[in-house]
């Protein structure tokens, strides 16, 4: 999805400044006009309807502080008893 044809489709959508549509046609020469792209592919992803996945921790490496702290006084308890 992340080829050059959604500029040539984002440029259709709405109208665009000079500036923009300079940067959607060439491309971005620096830092800031490479953030200035993406916040257009990302506001392109959201007229368009897609979603990227949900990455969110579903608690596969979820622990409590809980757990660390009695692993940890049960060690200094089995090195007092040494």
């Amino acid at each position: 999805m992340k080829d050059k044809s959604w500029r040539q489709e984002y440029l259709g959508m709405k109208v665009h400044s000079q500036k923009t549509r300079k940067l959607l046609e060439n491309g971005p020469k620096s830092l800031s006009q490479s953030w200035y792209l993406q916040s257009m592919y990302n506001d392109w992803k959201s007229k368009k309807g897609y979603k990227d996945p949900d990455t969110e921790n579903k608690g596969q490496c979820q622990s409590s502080f809980k757990e660390f702290e009695s692993i940890i006084n049960q060690s200094i308890k089995n090195q007092k008893e040494d």
